[in-house]
């Protein structure tokens, strides 16, 4: 950090400060999720006061140039992808509109006898068989979110573990089993990402994450897919328009 606050400046020096951070953000000498100097060393660097540094960092949070995580510090926010909350998405067809190769690893297949939570979401009794599967999430190579899928066995047996690293969900449901969609409920909820989601998603333990629950229903209005995923709170942000 070279640039220096000019004192005599008619701008306020917080406001200063945070130009000299927006500047070096933009310009890629912090680039995203680099810690960012703490208050003290900030104070020090700038000779200025710890409610001048807090004034400051408090507007770039505000303004999504940096997220806090309690006891750990201060970082650079990396760009967030927008998704639009109206209508039936999946997260293979949002990244390639982003222009982003997407991707999955899966990390668990197992074909197992429902238990009795599952087996309620999924309208099914609870000694039929389920797929579970558990994905990670790619684009670009760069880890997004964590999913983990039930599905009923007997509606879609012969799916495996290689196609599904091959294929997208959705396209293996449409293509071998015919599958019509008619619509899907989500819950989303904040959360903090967990150190075995964290080592996966290669983020930070106890930093910002979304949690949603996804519930799918094809055009009998059966349901055939509930999905529990967590997303990086750093690569995400939700979008919906409410009309009148």
């Amino acid at each position: 950090m070279v640039e220096k606050i000019d004192k005599e400046n008619p701008l306020s020096l917080y406001y200063q400060l945070k130009q000299i951070l927006i500047k070096m953000i933009e310009n890629r000498k912090l680039t995203e999720n680099d810690k960012l100097p703490t208050e003290k060393e900030l104070c020090e660097k700038y000779n200025i006061s710890r409610a001048t540094v807090r004034q400051a960092l408090k507007e770039l949070e505000n303004e999504d140039y940096i997220y806090k995580i309690q006891g750990k510090g201060t970082f650079v926010s990396p760009k967030r992808y927008q998704q639009e909350l109206l209508k039936f998405y999946s997260f293979t067809d949002e990244m390639k509109k982003l222009g982003k190769t997407p991707t999955s690893k899966v990390l668990k297949f197992d074909i197992t006898i429902s238990n009795k939570k599952i087996a309620k979401t999924l309208a099914i009794s609870a000694d039929q068989k389920v797929y579970k599967f558990t994905r990670l999430r790619l684009a670009d190579d760069e880890p997004m979110m964590l999913e983990t899928t039930y599905i009923p066995y007997n509606l879609f047996k012969g799916i495996t573990k290689e196609n599904l690293e091959i294929n997208p969900l959705y396209t293996i449901l449409i293509e071998e089993f015919g599958v019509t969609f008619s619509k899907a409920e989500e819950i989303f909820r904040p959360t903090l990402m967990e150190k075995d989601e964290a080592e996966k998603l290669n983020y930070i333990e106890g930093a910002p994450a979304i949690l949603l629950e996804r519930i799918t229903y094809n055009s009998s209005d059966q349901i055939i897919e509930y999905t529990k995923s967590v997303a990086r709170g750093d690569k995400f942000k939700y979008h919906v328009v409410l009309e009148k």
